[in-house]
Order: structure tokens, then C-alpha cells, then sequence
């Protein structure tokens, strides 16, 4: 198991200005945990430009301005997801331009793509045009990109997990009455969408101990990409009726209770392999998730199962990978989530630690062949695009927010 993740030798705590001894976490480490966080965020921020400026050619301009992976997930959508993050934190208007003009790619090498969701389908590209049209002040290319989202259709073998199913289309309409205005996408739409992720959820759970249970490829999965804690993370952003919150509550209560004892969360029912500690399976996305039914709900029980929740990614979660999806990069956002939600400087100097990980030796342990810097090592979710992500949102963590998870 030791193999998946590095040693967390970095102190539990530090107080903005302390001095940290060198000891083994090595002396340049020790020096960025030693900074006041204004002072390292800003170290932070000017990384993340630098690495959007290399994103963007690695993944846009060297590929000829040409899209093959339109999605979020993998391809030239996340570089896009990246330069309106970077706008939005420096307003540098070439970075809406370069965004709008790789989203026009991606509509048209999504055209004819059966696939929803924001994170891996057309629903994305859809959404996030709209969005950086109005930025943008375009009326008319906003109104097209919504045209084509209010077209998109499900195919009939549709699944319910966030990458590939409704939960996914349903996370797409949410960023976009955010974004562009309430009711932008109707409860009506929303609301035949929850309906059938509830009535799919309940079939499948029959008289089980949990209300809810789905599968994805043959699999009863539990974590935030497709499963359990993706699914109701996407509900309790929805106008759920009495019922249906007592379902979600009873779900959560559910995946609590059977837990590993270690405190780590089950990729999928029924699996006693407790070596996951990813935002896709495991821990950091159920903690994410927890954070949310402590914030919506209001349940003591969600904010306790979420702080040591918590403590299973600052034991584990220095994974020997960049990526938000399962990296370092994503599980920095628990602790940004559960500063959020507790106000502990705690948390915000761990999120602190994790990002000062990454910042001081990410891109030589993966040189080195001593970290995996993904299959495609600039995008979004796998690569170091995420990273970049990342360290943007530290200059501001009470908005921080995991890309495509956290609205």
C-alpha cells in the first residue's frame, strides 16, 4: 500500500511564523511552509501562470490549433477550464480570447458525440462556451452554445455517474444557472433528469440497508467519478423533495457506517481493498462530498465523518501522481474544502503543505520517473493542467473550488 503514496514527514501543524526545522522534509520544503500563506500563494500563482503558458502550447498551439480529446477530463476543454480560471483570478482578457477560441474547436470535434456530461461530453463544451461568451459580451455566440446545450439529447443506455451519465448532465445545468442566471436550464429539465436518477437509484438498492445504489459497468462504485458519492454530491445541488433528502442522508449514513477502519472509503460495494485514496475512488472525493451534506443538510455526523475522512488524506494522500483526479493536485482540495467549511487554519495549512509538495518537487520527482505525471501529462484531471488549477485557487482559498465537482 506504501507504495501508491510518499511518507507524509511535514509537521501537522505550523503557525504563520514559525520557523521549521529542516529535518526530513528537506530544507526548501521546510522554507515554504515557514512562508506567511499571502506570501506562498502568490509564489503559487506566478508558477500556475507560467505552467497555463506551457498548458496551453503542449496542448493548443503545437497541435496546430486542432482538438482530437475535445473533453474536459483529458483534452483541449480542460486547457480552456484552465485559462478562464487564470482570467478570472488576473482578468487578463488574451486568456478569455485563447479559451473561447479552443472551445469553438472543441464544438466543432464534439458535434456529432453522443456523450453528456460535463467532464467527458458535449454538455461541457456547451456550458462552458456559454459561460465565457457572456464574459465575452457575445450575445449571439451565447444564445448558439445554449441552443446546442438545450438540444442535447440521452442516449437510451444512459448510466447515472458524474464522467459518463445524468449526474453529470445535471452538474452541467447547475454551472450554468451559477454562471449565466437562475433557472437559465429549468427545474422542469433538471427535475425529469433527478427523477429518473432517483427511480434508477432505488430500483437497483430494493430492499437493501442503502436507499440509493447504482452501478457502472457492472460495478456498485462508491466514489465521486462514478458512483456514490459523485451521484448524491450532484443531488444536494438540486430542489430535492422531503424524500428524496432523507434518501441522500440515508446513503451517506450508509457509506459511513461501512467504511473502512482505517477510515478510508470502498472503491466499489462490497470490496475489502483499502488502498485507494483518490477523488475518483476513496477518501478525498467522499470527504468532498461529506463537506457538501454538512454544508446542505446540517447533520453533525457529516461534518465528523468529513474531518476524519480528512485525516486519511494527510496520512495517504500524498500520492505519487500530479493529477487532480487521482493526485496530489486533488486531494489539496479536501483541505481547502474543510477550511471552507470549519474556518481551521488547520486546514488551510495543509492545503498549504500538500501545494508546497507539489510546488517544491512535483516536476522532479516526475522527471526523475519517481512520480507519475499522467498519461496526458498536461491535461486537466491527469497532468500537471491540474496542478496549475490548483495553485490558481490558492490565492483565494475560501472560493476554491475542485474543477467540475464543486460548484
Amino acid at each position: 500500500m506504501g507504495d501508491r503514496f510518499f511518507p507524509n514527514e511535514m509537521p501537522d501543524f505550523v503557525a504563520e511564523g514559525t520557523t521549521v526545522s529542516g529535518g526530513a522534509t528537506g530544507d526548501s520544503l521546510s522554507n515554504l511552509l515557514s512562508l506567511p500563506y499571502k506570501t506562498l500563494s502568490e509564489k503559487l500563482k506566478t508558477s500556475a501562470l507560467d505552467l497555463k503558458e506551457t498548458v496551453v502550447r503542449e496542448t493548443w498551439g503545437l497541435r496546430g490549433k486542432r482538438v482530437q480529446d475535445y473533453t474536459l477530463y483529458t483534452g483541449a476543454l480542460g486547457t480552456a477550464y484552465l485559462l478562464f480560471k487564470a482570467y478570472q483570478v488576473t482578468k487578463n482578457e488574451n486568456d478569455l480570447q485563447s479559451c473561447s477560441d479552443i472551445i469553438k474547436a472543441c464544438d466543432s470535434a464534439s458535434k456529432d458525440s453522443g456523450r453528456v456530461t460535463f467532464i467527458c461530453g458535449r454538455a461541457g463544451v456547451c456550458a462552458l462556451g456559454a459561460v465565457i461568451a457572456k464574459h465575452s459580451g457575445d450575445e449571439r455566440l451565447q444564445a448558439h452554445y445554449l441552443t446546442k446545450f438545450k438540444q442535447i439529447r440521452f442516449p437510451s443506455d444512459l448510466p447515472n455517474e458524474l464522467l459518463y451519465g445524468r449526474a453529470g448532465f445535471l452538474w452541467a445545468c447547475s454551472f450554468l444557472n451559477k454562471h449565466i442566471g437562475k433557472d437559465t436550464i429549468s427545474t422542469t429539465r433538471m427535475r425529469a433528469v433527478i427523477d429518473e436518477i432517483i427511480k434508477s437509484g432505488k430500483r437497483l438498492a430494493g430492499k437493501g440497508r442503502c436507499p440509493l445504489m447504482y452501478e457502472w459497468h457492472g460495478k456498485k462504485y462508491w466514489g465521486a467519478a462514478h458512483g456514490l458519492a459523485g451521484i448524491v454530491h450532484v443531488l444536494m445541488d438540486m430542489e430535492l423533495k422531503p424524500d428524496e433528502v432523507e434518501d441522500v442522508k440515508g446513503t451517506l449514513h450508509y457509506m459511513i457506517k461501512n467504511r473502512f477502519p482505517s477510515g478510508n472509503y470502498p472503491s466499489s460495494e462490497g470490496s475489502e481493498s483499502d488502498r485507494l485514496v483518490h477523488w475518483c475512488h476513496g477518501a478525498p472525493g467522499v470527504t468532498l462530498t461529506l463537506v457538501k451534506a454538512a454544508e446542505v443538510l446540517g447533520d453533525k455526523e457529516f461534518l465528523q465523518a468529513a474531518v476524519d475522512a480528512g485525516e486519511v488524506v494527510w496520512k495517504r494522500g500524498l500520492l505519487k501522481r500530479v493529477g487532480i483526479c487521482h493526485g496530489i493536485s486533488g486531494n489539496t482540495y479536501v483541505f481547502l474544502a474543510l477550511y471552507r467549511l470549519t474556518g481551521k487554519v488547520e486546514y488551510l495549512y495543509r492545503a498549504k503543505a500538500f501545494a508546497s509538495f507539489l510546488s517544491d518537487r512535483a516536476l522532479e520527482l516526475i522527471s526523475e520517473g519517481k512520480m507519475h505525471g499522467g498519461d496526458r501529462p498536461f491535461s486537466l484531471f491527469e497532468g500537471v493542467g491540474g496542478m496549475a488549477h490548483l495553485f490558481l485557487d490558492m490565492a483565494e482559498p475560501s472560493d476554491a473550488s475542485f474543477p467540475a465537482y464543486e460548484i
